[in-house]
């Protein structure tokens, strides 16, 4: 049996590619492994391409937060941006839900600040944004 952990982890069409071979050579429970394995790594490399733009989202309203002086069209857009990002991630992929989102948020925030903090090399202690803060708040200059 082919290493399917392997094979799809580096190129999903590669993955594709060789669960075709298998059912071309009749091998069907190699196919199952396969695809089981297919769509599990397509699965994380989309929460990981939520949580990606999560954190960019998260980290561009905390620097919004934190710097008010230095707000820019630039960082409006950013957030504009990954919040169309994140939805159309949802759009695609409906397990991405607020469920899942709730799960990895404290995480998120975390990472989100550490980042804003390294390149403001100012201080966000005391921030903690809200569903309403990272999705709903406008900013606007």
């Amino acid at each position: 049996m082919k290493n399917w952990e392997e094979i799809a982890s580096t190129s999903e069409l590669l993955a594709a590619q060789e669960i075709k071979q298998s059912f071309d050579e009749g091998d069907l429970a190699d196919v199952e492994v396969g695809l089981n394995q297919l769509i599990e790594t397509m699965a994380r490399s989309e929460k990981r391409a939520l949580q990606s733009q999560l954190i960019r989202l998260m980290m561009h309203i905390i620097k919004w937060e934190i710097q008010p002086g230095k707000r820019s069209r630039s960082w409006a857009l950013t957030i504009k941006n990954a919040r169309y990002e994140i939805a159309s991630l949802r759009e695609y992929t409906p397990s991405l839900n607020e469920e899942f989102i709730q799960s990895i948020w404290q995480k998120a925030l975390t990472e989100a600040i550490d980042e804003a903090e390294t390149e403001t090399d100012v201080s966000a202690d005391g921030i903690n944004l809200s569903w309403e803060d990272v999705f709903d708040k406008k900013y606007t200059l």
